[in-house]
């Protein structure tokens, strides 16, 4: 009998056993036995023609299917399948043929199979090669970024920290310059000049001070009740003179759940969000417009802050809330606090997410791209969650889609 005919024999109960000793689950048996069909059709082929590359086809594209986790664990998935097709073919033949005929048939596909085992650790080395090299690349552009991003930071955190002792030093020589000939009103100015220096330096130290905390999960919340109208409404105060001075327009939308009262941390909620404000502010041109708004949700208030700023690339919008982040040139840095596209150590916004996060919300942003001539604008989400009692759990977590306050700074109407 040929060996052909034998194959045929053994092909309904070689595919179901290998089938549920491999695959779990009914539809994942059900994808995998059309796989083993088709690995059977060319074993067919290659029993025929004496030719083993008839399924060279199929073990490239089984070693190329391996998941990122059997790669990461090193695993040889296709090895194994072989191992267990040989196990199989010769319990079946067994159990099937006679034992002249089962001889005839485990003689002709033990070197097929050989065959095939070798070429498929083949493929899953390189394959797991490949992946490790690609890792190792993906490692060494981590390495050069951050590099980069350390080196970025010493020269924006040094003249960061050079402007204000600047001013300091400068003052403080006119003073003594003048000395015992100074009018009170200069010297009043003096002091004013130098007391933003100081205030400036500290607010450096601080962010600094904060980053450390939160790296280190020591970021210790004092929790108390309030509200984000509360908050909403001193930081619209305090921005006030700045939005003036940039001839901009700053709208608080009074929405559902903002006066509702939670426990948080008002101090920091407050430095989450007057973060973002601040960001704002910066990135949008002068007459430009930036609106607060929100929403509540189950277990969150949401916080919206849109604005006609120049927006974000979208390959920027996952990395402006890491450490140091910086995207303009570096020898471009100014200082200035408010002035349009000034520049800072990249620390604020990476707060504000420690702070949120600490909290047990969420924050992101959303912006149609970068484009100083047409300035599409962003808009950040808040998420502050709800607790109505200071040692409440953290509740789940939302990300929902809201762009009702954005259409509205753009002049867009509701779809």
């Amino acid at each position: 009998m040929s060996v052909q005919i034998l194959l045929a024999k053994i092909r309904t109960p070689w595919l179901h056993r290998v089938a549920h000793s491999m695959a779990r689950g009914t539809a994942v048996r059900t994808n995998f036995e059309k796989e083993l069909e088709k690995f059977y059709s060319l074993l067919d082929q290659v029993v025929a023609t004496g030719d083993p590359a008839w399924l060279d086809s199929i073990l490239i594209e089984w070693s190329g299917s391996l998941t990122l986790t059997e790669l990461k664990e090193g695993k040889n998935n296709v090895s194994l399948l072989l191992n267990k097709m040989i196990e199989v073919t010769n319990e079946v033949a067994r159990e099937t043929l006679t034992d002249s005929d089962a001889l005839d048939l485990i003689t002709v596909l033990i070197p097929i199979y050989s065959h095939l085992l070798e070429k498929a650790a083949r493929l899953e080395l390189e394959s797991h090669i490949n992946f490790i090299s690609n890792e190792l690349v993906i490692v060494q552009q981590k390495l050069e970024n951050l590099d980069r991003t350390k080196s970025n930071f010493v020269s924006v955190a040094a003249h960061e920290l050079k402007t204000p002792l600047t001013l300091i030093e400068g003052y403080t020589s006119m003073m003594g310059d003048m000395k015992g000939s100074v009018d009170q009103p200069d010297f009043d100015a003096f002091l004013v000049g130098m007391n933003k220096g100081v205030k400036r330096l500290h607010e450096i130290i601080n962010d600094m001070i904060d980053i450390s905390v939160l790296d280190n999960n020591q970021l210790s919340l004092n929790l108390q009740q309030t509200t984000v109208l509360h908050i909403l409404n001193m930081l619209k105060s305090e921005l006030d003179s700045s939005i003036r001075e940039r001839n901009q327009s700053l709208k608080l939308k009074k929405f559902s759940g903002i006066d509702t009262w939670i426990y948080a941390d008002p101090e920091r909620i407050y430095q989450a969000l007057r973060n973002i404000l601040v960001n704002a502010i910066k990135y949008t041109p002068d007459k430009g417009k930036i609106g607060i708004g929100g929403r509540v949700l189950p277990g969150f208030v949401e916080v919206t802050v849109a604005d006609t700023g120049i927006g974000i690339a979208p390959e920027h919008q996952g990395v402006i809330f890491e450490k140091f982040a910086q995207f303009g040139h570096v020898d471009l840095h100014s200082s200035g606090k408010i002035k349009f596209k000034g520049g800072g150590p990249g620390l604020g916004l990476p707060i504000t997410r420690g702070i949120i996060e600490a909290h047990g919300g969420t924050v992101w942003v959303e912006s149609e791209g970068f484009d100083e001539d047409k300035c599409p604008g962003s808009i950040f989400h808040i998420l502050i969650p709800i607790h109505t009692e200071a040692n409440d759990p953290n509740l789940e977590k939302l990300f929902p889609q809201d762009a009702g306050i954005k259409e509205e700074i753009h002049g867009q109407k509701n779809p």
